[in-house]
């Protein structure tokens, strides 16, 4: 395993370098894009990682989603990996890795994993195309980061354990037909500023623009243009902060907290929360079947010309915790929620006609008392927004008033029992009490919630919360 260590990316197998496109220029500098397969990107023997580089932080759940990647796309004719920001210095020939670092490591051992369980597969593949079969030589720099070490070990033996499923198809498809658009700079302060553009400016953004991409690719081979355009249309009429907001405070939370995980950030390493079944796909498990069976019957009843007579439409039962059909489905789920948003910041008026005067007071207060624009006290109220919407995702309006109630009292508890409330302490409540949104995931009908017994506040540590206070003796949890 030393050798494994040695990485940086290369091989002596001398391949052609595809031709870069003419040069282009961004903010007034010059660059060079081209196209390169995996195959030319390992042939390269100049590439190296500068001092300035962060460790390899890849975890085997990048990798697994990667190979994943390479497996379910491995009939298209080609598959696009990423870019890679390389800088190069006139008149030498070295390339430091400016950005790309992360995807160049673990594709490289991709290939030595291939090469150490795949030799048959790899020499009759290599025969076909007139090329020896290689083993990379990774040894022109060595990573001494104990970090990068240890991830690198790790994720190669998860690697050599999955490459294991790469028949001579996904052999060929990874060398062949997976590609990456390689941009070289000569400056390197306009390499960082290149880099800067590229990721810095929106990052709060990346990882609903990544899904964004990768269910637009699902949709590739299903879909026409006019067909994408649709489905994307909701999603670029929305603001991108209200975006942001929907996916890290509502549905990643929602998702992660039912399931009794963390759910702090939305990161690009958790977009695979929002990854599905593929209707096109080739999973042939029953769970797959199930939820391919509702996507076409679905799209067959509303384009029924019954359809044209009655003007009813079947809307995709959406759930908050449910498997995700991806394609069309991710981007109709957007659009769902973001009614039922809208249809839950309008309950109070509802409440107020119904003269259901305890919960329509609990939102009164909570729209209204004059702390609640405090830090602590925004995270308590996405976390009693959360299960509210949780709630009207399984069950509607069903009893909502005595939900609204019991959310009140849970989240809230949280609010009286502690001087500071951080996003830590939100994240935590929703493990270490009552846990409610895994009692909610299980629930079958509206009482498997409201039944259930809460804890009233041993001792009132916050300030500046009256209304709160009296809201909890008006529903006698304080005396």
């Amino acid at each position: 395993m030393e050798d494994i260590l040695d990485v940086v990316s290369g091989s002596p197998l001398a391949l052609k370098q595809a031709p870069a496109v003419p040069a282009r220029t961004f903010h007034g500098f010059a660059y060079e894009p081209c196209l390169v397969k995996v195959k030319e990107l390992l042939a390269k023997k100049n590439i190296q990682i500068p001092y300035y580089q962060r460790p390899y932080k890849w975890t085997s759940q990048n990798v697994n989603q990667l190979l994943d990647d390479i497996l379910l796309h491995r009939k298209r004719s080609a598959y696009r990996l990423g870019t890679i920001v390389m800088h190069q210095e006139a008149g030498q020939n070295v390339l430091h890795i400016v950005d790309g670092q992360q995807r160049c490591i673990t594709l490289t051992l991709i290939a030595l994993a291939i090469h150490d369980t795949q030799k048959e597969l790899l020499k009759k593949i290599s025969k076909e195309e007139n090329l020896p079969a290689y083993r990379p030589q990774l040894a022109s720099l060595q990573f001494t980061d104990r970090l990068s070490q240890r991830n690198i070990q790790q994720n190669y033996n998860e690697i050599r354990r999955r490459v294991r499923e790469f028949d001579q198809e996904a052999v060929r498809f990874f060398y062949y037909h997976c590609e990456l658009v390689e941009v070289v700079i000569r400056n390197i302060s306009e390499a960082f500023q290149f880099f800067d553009s590229q990721n810095a400016r929106g990052r709060d953004l990346e990882p609903h623009d990544l899904l964004k991409a990768f269910h637009l690719r699902e949709m590739a081979q299903s879909a026409t243009e006019q067909e994408k355009l649709e489905s994307v249309a909701a999603w670029e009429a929305m603001d991108t902060d209200h975006l942001t907001r929907l996916f890290g405070n509502y549905l990643y939370r929602v998702r992660k907290w039912s399931k009794g995980y963390s759910a702090r950030y939305f990161t690009k390493n958790e977009v695979g929360v929002f990854k599905g079944i593929s209707p096109q796909g080739s999973e042939v498990f029953p769970l797959a079947a199930l939820h391919r069976i509702g996507h076409f019957y679905i799209d067959a009843y509303n384009k029924e010309y019954h359809r044209q007579i009655d003007g009813a439409v079947m809307p995709y039962p959406f759930q908050l915790d449910g498997v995700l059909m991806n394609g069309k489905r991710f981007f109709e789920l957007v659009s769902h929620y973001q009614v039922l948003l809208k249809q839950m910041k309008g309950l109070q008026q509802q409440l107020k006609e119904s003269k259901d005067s305890n919960a329509y007071q609990i939102l009164k207060t909570l729209d209204s008392y004059p702390s609640r624009d405090r830090l602590g006290d925004k995270y308590v109220r996405n976390l009693f927004d959360c299960c509210l919407l949780y709630y009207l995702d399984k069950f509607g309006t069903a009893e909502v008033g005595r939900a609204i109630e019991k959310f009140f009292i849970w989240a809230y508890s949280l609010r009286l029992q502690q001087y500071s409330v951080r996003l830590a302490s939100m994240d935590n409540h929703t493990k270490e009490s009552t846990r409610l949104f895994k009692i909610m995931r299980e629930a079958l009908r509206p009482a498997d919630i409201l039944g259930i017994s809460l804890t009233p506040p041993k001792e009132v540590k916050a300030t500046q919360v009256k209304e709160i206070e009296d809201l909890f003796r008006l529903l006698h949890y304080l005396p």
